[in-house]
């Protein structure tokens, strides 16, 4: 995780790294031992059954008496006040229903309510004003939008593999829509689980649940890997760990290289999950069984870039034909011995572990890696025996019309397709074998195992059925998961729904529910709500339904000195926790309050504009709609090389490996970011056109229509008199600045034709409103 340290809100991403960490310490001295022979070791000795809270059955507990009755909207805050009780504390009254309104929409949607939202809600004195509200945040795909970003840090989502040449994934963005629809329909978690894991061997002819298996592609690849067997090693090691962490909250993968040091996962136990998905093989170019306007926009696309370079195409393709042979033997012959092992045996001879490789050898061989074959040869200088002038003029004819080719980039799609990514079994049942491996090197096996759970967790054995194109272990797993009886899935999950509500979830480390881990701050309404999750049919939206009708998510933020002095890290929840925006909140929210945010769902990736110093060359070209640039940040293009400078400097999720809880970190690159970049200074023109636009030439009224768009409430008369004041003095430095022909002026943008305005003035007030647009209130949530 790219963590910043520094402050008291990565206590937990400490924590959670912390038993981590400590582990690597001795698995240096084991990776690098010369000894290559393995030892007759205890490594991957069985664990004993654990006593361990977490691995505990979730039993439904009793609803705590409580005095304070009539504070009590539902039994989440019977369990939340029982404890404020025992210490004496008593809830925080409600918070004013315009805070309210704003912290739902934000914590629901990701994004800052409108103004009639605000004032719908405000003026509404049904009794059931509450209700409706947070009905209407769950049925509005935004609600899915917000959910699935969420979702997407612990999938590792990123469209690019990563590493040096970070090749872009162009068919990612289907699982991303995925996730949003999954959220959107409300689908079981635990048929999401199911669908992630196993979803091509539940539901093969279904292909939302092929695409559903993205959740395992996201691992971050080397397509230039030579050694096969250890990229395949590497693949299913990240997906173990991410599952491990992800659905169990589970520090398995520091069992990899030892028997852990806190819980009882031994070797043979992280060994005996991995071989879940020893069978397991990316494919990319699955067709999309229905078409619709995206894949016909790629294939007319397409079909206009192979037309214009065909003639260069057929000349490579020609030039390649002739050499065939020998440049396949060169490119084969570039890979390990252990992979060369697999790549020429014959077909007929093949077994599990030799199909993955040469699966994986078709995937990365292209018409460029033969082309490295004249390359090579030509660039030997005679070294090479297949150096001859001959050979030369061929690679300068190929290099050539490499070059010319590259003339036609722009007419080349470049991140969408009329494919989809799965992970599947290549339609074999047969696995390679699996083994404890000592210090976890791939080359030095130690005892062969077969798919098994943690035995600490659970005494059950996989119910394994094979089928005529898969393996049928993932199926056993993901059912195992996903089953009711698991202490751990519906635990772990509720605990980051929590946490994404009041910022600190009741185990706070929440993805570690093991011995290093933090224990439950109160783990009878831990236990309820992860009881009550399974019995309303493993509904997402009613959970969230649950705990946004809460007394205890209704309370007031403002600050209680009793409650500091009682519970200085607030985990009773006294008081409501303030909390700053995530990187993506803070982009949407400027959008939205600009008008300029475009509502479309789903779809491929787009590219906003980013700093022209940023140097990221053909990694980052600028979508040319501008409809495009102005998506919410879940569409911008996650490339592992080159993140987002705006969301990166806010504490966007890291793609490299699940990302659990977003770090805060406090800087002043972060207050430049935001007055400095051209893009949020566009924002704010379009701001001020927007508040001149609704609330006329007043500026007393332009004023506290700012604040209800920014703020959901009006500006105080303190603020107002000091707003005056700045827009003063302001204007006069402006007029100065021009009058000495120093100083561009920049006016408020989409004005009604009708608006005649000072220019001047306007552009005082521009800067006012940027100013007020990057102040702390707006970047917060009270």
């Amino acid at each position: 995780m790219g963590a910043q340290t520094g402050t008291a809100d990565n206590k937990q991403a400490a924590a959670e790294v912390k038993a981590t960490e400590a582990e690597k310490a001795p698995q240096v001295a084991q990776a690098t031992t010369t000894d290559n022979k393995a030892p007759a070791a205890d490594a991957g000795a069985p664990a004993t059954k654990s006593k361990l809270w977490s691995y505990q059955p979730i039993k439904a507990p009793e609803q705590p008496a409580v005095n304070n009755k009539s504070w009590v909207r539902n039994p989440i805050d019977a369990f939340v006040l029982a404890p404020l009780e025992a210490k004496g504390l008593t809830p925080s009254p409600d918070a004013d229903r315009a805070a309210f309104v704003r912290r739902a929409t934000l914590d629901a949607w990701g994004v800052i309510p409108t103004p009639d939202e605000v004032a719908n809600f405000v003026n509404d004195t049904s009794p059931d004003a509450y209700e409706k509200l947070a009905d209407r945040l769950l049925a509005s795909p935004k609600y899915g939008e917000r959910q699935a970003r969420r979702w997407l840090d612990l999938a590792r989502y990123a469209d690019s593999t990563g590493f040096q040449n970070d090749n872009t994934r162009p068919n990612m963005w289907r699982y991303r829509d995925y996730v949003i629809n999954a959220f959107n329909q409300d689908k079981p978690y635990s048929r999401f689980i199911q669908e992630q894991l196993a979803g091509d061997e539940l539901w093969p002819d279904n292909q939302e649940a092929l695409i559903a298996t993205g959740y395992m592609a996201h691992f971050p690849d080397n397509h230039n890997s030579r050694d096969l067997i250890q990229r395949k090693y590497q693949i299913t090691t990240d997906i173990t760990d991410t599952v491990g962490k992800v659905f169990l909250g589970q520090t398995v993968e520091c069992a990899r290289c030892h028997n852990h040091k806190f819980d009882k996962i031994s070797q043979k136990d992280y060994f005996s999950l991995q071989s879940f998905f020893a069978n397991v093989a990316p494919v990319d170019n699955i067709p999309v069984a229905k078409k619709g306007e995206v894949e016909r926009k790629y294939e007319a696309a397409l079909a206009k870039w192979e037309e214009a370079t065909k003639d260069i195409r057929d000349k490579q393709k020609a030039i390649i034909d002739s050499v065939r042979d020998k440049a396949e033997k060169h490119h084969k012959e570039r890979y390990l011995t252990d992979s060369r092992e697999a790549i020429f045996k014959p077909k007929s001879e093949w077994n599990a572990q030799d199909r993955w490789v040469n699966h994986r050898l078709a995937h990365v061989t292209d018409q460029a890696s033969l082309a490295a074959f004249l390359r090579d040869a030509a660039e030997s200088k005679g070294n090479d025996k297949d150096y001859s002038p001959e050979i030369v003029a061929k690679w300068e004819q190929y290099d050539k019309l490499s070059e010319e080719l590259k003339k036609f980039n722009d007419l080349k799609p470049k991140n969408s397709s009329a494919e989809i990514s799965a992970m599947t079994e290549l339609g074999h049942p047969d696995a390679p074998p699996s083994y404890v491996f000592f210090g976890g090197d791939h080359e030095r096996p130690l005892e062969q195992v077969q798919p098994a759970f943690p035995e600490a967790i659970t005494d059950e054995k996989p119910d394994i059925k094979p089928t005529a194109f898969s393996s049928g272990r993932r199926t056993a797993l993901a059912n195992w998961i996903a089953s009711a009886n698991n202490p751990l899935t519906a635990r772990v999950f509720v605990n980051r729904v929590w946490e994404e509500y009041f910022g600190r979830g009741i185990v706070e480390t929440v993805s570690d529910f093991g011995k290093a881990g933090q224990k439950p701050t109160n783990p009878e309404l831990l236990d309820y709500l992860a009881d009550n999750f399974v019995k309303n049919g493993w509904s997402v939206k009613k959970l969230h339904r649950d705990i946004l009708l809460s007394g205890t998510y209704r309370q007031s933020s403002a600050h209680r000195e009793d409650v500091a002095k009682a519970d200085p890290e607030n985990k009773l929840l006294a008081v409501f926790p303030r909390k700053r925006l995530e990187a993506e909140q803070i982009r949407d929210s400027l959008l939205v309050a600009s008008g300029k945010l475009e509502e479309q769902v789903g779809g491929p990736s787009v590219f906003p504009p980013v700093p022209a110093n940023l140097g990221a060359g053909n990694q980052w070209e600028v979508s040319k709609d501008v409809h495009d640039q102005n998506r919410r940040s879940l569409y911008v293009f996650t490339r592992r090389s080159v993140p987002y400078p705006l969301l990166e400097t806010f504490n966007m999720a890291s793609a490299q490996e699940a990302h659990s809880k977003r770090e805060v970190t406090t800087s002043p690159l972060q207050s430049l970011a935001l007055i400095n970049s051209d893009v949020v200074f566009g924002w704010s023109q379009a701001l001020a056109g927007r508040v001149i636009n609704e609330a006329g030439n007043d500026e007393t009224a332009q004023l506290d229509r700012l604040y209800q768009i920014l703020f959901a409430r009006k500006a105080t008369g303190n603020e107002k008199e000091t707003l005056q004041k700045f827009l003063n003095s302001h204007e006069k430095i402006v007029r100065e600045k021009t009058a000495e022909g120093k100083f561009a002026v920049s006016i408020p943008t989409g004005l009604k034709s009708d608006q005649k305005l000072d220019p001047i003035r306007a552009a005082a007030f521009v800067d006012l409103v940027h100013t007020v647009a990057n102040s702390n209130e707006f970047i917060y949530r009270f």
